[in-house]
C-alpha cells in the first residue's frame, strides 16, 4: 500500500490508463461529499461488491476516506491480502482533496447525472411543464406519458394515466405503446435527467413521433400543485417479435453504423474476459426478469436505462472495456452509443446471446470466500441464544429503526468501538439481510476479541413468523449516526417540496461544478442526421 496525495491523484484520473478509485465510507458519508470519479463501495459491503466493480487483481485502486478514521488503510489491507497488487491510499482522504482546490460533489450518481445535463446543453431536448402537460391530458390532446424509471420505483408515484417503461426498453417497445405517428410521447422520471435521456434515445434513434422531456418530472408535477397517482400496474407491453422485430433490427444496425458503434464477435469477448492485463466487463442490458430466465456465463445484470443513469454502479474501473449483450443487438446498440458519448470504450456482443455458446465462464471463488466462516443459524438457534448472546443487528440504520430483534444491538463494519463495548466478552450472534456481509462483520469483531456464537441471514418478517419478539427505535441510531443513509436523496420523495427544490437545483448546477477535464471526458456531439 503506497499513499499518494491529491494532485497525484488528479493527473492519474486523466491520464488514461484504468483506475479504480473507490470511496470506502459508509454511503450517507459519500453522498454528502465525495470525489467526481468515486465508485461508492462502504468498507462493510467491501467482500460482497469488490469482484463485481474491480474484477482484475493487478488493476490500480486508490481508496479514500474522511482522512480520520483510518477506514481506507483498514481496506486497503484488506484488498492486499486478497491479492490486489497496486493498493493506494489518498492522503488526508475527501478533506485533502477539498484543500488542494479540487471540487467534492453532493449526491449519488454524479458523471450520469451530470451527462445527462451536459446532454440538454449539448442537443435539441424539446420539454414540457407539469401545467400545460395537465391541459393537454384534460384536453384529450393525442399524447401519452411514458414514465422512464424502474417498475418499483414506477410503482411509488407516476404521472397520472403514464405507461412504465424504463429508459433502457423504450427503443425496443415504443412501437408496441405507440402506435400512431401523430401522438406526442412525453417522457418523465422523478427529477431531470432520465427524462433528458429518454427523450434523446428516442430523439437519436429517429422516432417519428414528437418526443418532449416532462420538466423536472414528478418533483415538477408536484411543485405545480398536481397530485401524483401511486401503485400503478400499467407495464410496458411485451418484446416485439415477426415483422416488427425485423424492422426494429433493420433500424437498430442503420442506428449503429450512423453512430459508430462497435462490435465484437464473441471469441474476441471471450478473450478479452481472460486477458490479465485490461478490464472487460460483460453487461446484460435486457430486463431482469430476461436475464434470470437466462444470459451468458460471466455476464451481470445491468438494465440499459438503469446502467446509463448509474454506470457508477457497474463499472467501477475508469477506462475500462465495456462488453454489452442482449439478444437481438437492438437494445445494447442503443446503449453503447451513448456510453461512448460518456467515454466509455463500448462494444456489442456480435449476435447476442445465440452467438455466446460456450465461450465464456463464470468467475472463479472472489474475495468473500476468504472470509473466515462462521456456524449459520436459523430462525430456532437464534431464538435460542437470545439472553444468552449478544445479538449484532448488521442491516442497514433504518431497516433497524424500523424493526429489529428485541434487545438487539446496531452495529457497522466502520465503527465497531461502540459494539464491542457494549459486547463486554459475551459470545455474539450476527444479524444481517446478506451472508457476506454478516461474515466480513462477524470477522472484524472476531479480531477485536470477540466470540462468534454464529450468523443468521434473517429479516422481520421471518423473525415475527417464529415468534420472536421484535422491537422499532424510530430515533435511534440518532441521524448522526445513520452513516449508511443518505437524507439528501430521500427526502424528496417523501412530500417534501423543499427538498424537491433542492434536489433539482442540485441537478442543474452539476454542470458548474466540473472542471475542464471531467468535462472534456464525454464527447457529446450533436446528433447525425437519420
Amino acid at each position: 500500500m503506497q499513499r499518494i496525495d491529491a494532485a497525484c491523484l488528479k493527473g492519474w484520473l486523466h491520464d488514461g490508463g484504468e483506475i479504480a478509485l473507490l470511496d470506502v465510507r459508509e454511503h450517507g458519508e459519500y453522498g454528502q461529499a465525495h470525489l467526481f470519479y468515486a465508485v461508492s463501495l462502504p468498507f462493510s459491503r467491501l467482500e460482497k461488491e469488490i469482484d463485481r466493480l474491480v474484477p482484475r487483481r493487478s488493476c490500480r485502486v486508490v481508496l479514500y476516506d474522511d482522512g480520520k478514521s483510518g477506514i481506507a488503510e483498514k481496506a486497503a489491507r484488506r484488498l492486499e491480502s486478497y491479492g490486489y497488487g497496486k493498493v493506494s491510499v489518498l492522503s488526508g482522504g475527501a478533506a485533502a482533496w477539498s484543500e488542494a482546490g479540487f471540487h467534492l460533489f453532493a449526491g449519488v450518481h454524479v458523471p450520469s447525472k451530470t451527462f445527462g445535463e451536459l446532454v440538454e446543453h449539448a442537443l435539441p431536448i424539446p420539454g414540457i411543464a407539469a401545467p400545460a402537460l395537465r391541459e393537454l391530458i384534460e384536453a384529450g390532446g393525442n399524447v401519452v406519458v411514458v414514465d422512464g424509471r424502474p417498475v418499483d420505483e414506477y410503482r411509488k408515484m407516476n404521472i397520472p394515466g403514464s405507461v412504465c417503461c424504463p429508459n433502457g426498453e423504450l427503443v425496443y417497445r415504443i412501437g408496441q405503446i405507440v402506435s400512431d405517428p401523430e401522438t406526442t410521447v412525453v417522457i418523465n422520471c422523478a427529477g431531470r435527467t432520465r427524462s433528458i435521456m429518454g427523450t434523446a434515445i428516442l430523439h437519436g434513434f429517429g422516432i417519428r413521433n414528437r418526443v418532449l422531456a416532462l420538466e423536472n418530472g414528478t418533483m415538477g408535477w408536484r411543485l405545480a400543485g398536481l397530485e401524483l397517482e401511486h401503485g400503478a400496474d400499467r407495464l410496458y407491453p411485451a418484446a416485439p417479435e415477426g415483422a416488427p422485430l425485423a424492422r426494429l433490427r433493420d433500424e437498430a444496425a442503420r442506428f449503429a453504423q450512423r453512430h459508430g458503434v462497435r462490435r465484437v464477435s464473441a471469441d474476441a469477448a471471450a478473450q478479452w474476459m481472460r486477458e490479465t492485463d485490461r478490464t472487460t466487463f460483460l453487461l446484460d442490458v435486457r430486463t431482469e426478469e430476461e436475464f434470470w430466465a437466462g444470459s451468458v456465463a460471466g455476464a451481470v445484470s445491468a438494465p440499459g436505462g438503469q446502467l446509463l443513469q448509474a454506470t457508477d454502479l457497474w463499472l467501477g474501473v475508469r477506462n475500462a472495456r465495456v462488453v454489452l449483450v442482449d439478444n437481438d443487438e437492438v437494445r445494447a446498440a442503443v446503449v453503447a452509443s451513448w456510453l461512448g458519448r460518456m467515454g466509455w470504450d463500448a462494444h456489442v456482443l456480435e449476435g447476442g446471446l445465440a452467438a455466446a455458446g460456450d465461450r465464456f465462464s463464470a468467475p472463479g471463488p472472489g474475495c468473500a470466500a476468504k472470509l473466515p466462516s462462521f456456524p449459520l443459524l436459523d430462525v430456532a438457534a437464534l431464538a435460542g441464544l437470545q439472553g444468552d448472546a449478544v445479538i449484532v443487528d448488521a442491516r442497514p440504520a433504518m431497516d433497524y429503526r424500523a424493526s429489529h430483534l428485541h434487545n438487539a444491538i446496531w452495529a457497522t463494519r466502520a465503527r465497531l468501538e461502540n459494539a464491542l463495548r457494549e459486547i463486554d466478552g459475551r459470545p455474539v450472534a450476527v444479524v444481517a439481510a446478506e451472508e457476506t456481509v454478516a461474515r466480513a462483520l462477524a470477522a472484524d469483531l472476531a479480531e477485536g476479541g470477540a466470540a462468534i456464537a454464529g450468523l443468521h441471514q434473517g429479516s422481520p418478517e421471518a423473525w415475527n413468523a417464529a415468534g420472536l419478539a421484535l422491537a422499532a427505535t424510530p430515533e435511534f441510531p440518532p441521524d448522526s449516526e445513520c452513516i449508511d443513509y443518505l437524507f439528501f436523496v430521500h427526502d424528496r420523495h417523501a412530500g417534501n417540496l423543499e427538498a424537491a427544490r433542492q434536489y433539482l437545483a442540485w441537478e442543474t448546477g452539476l454542470t458548474d461544478q466540473i472542471d475542464e477535464r471531467e468535462r472534456a471526458a464525454f464527447p457529446i456531439t450533436a446528433e447525425v442526421p437519420r
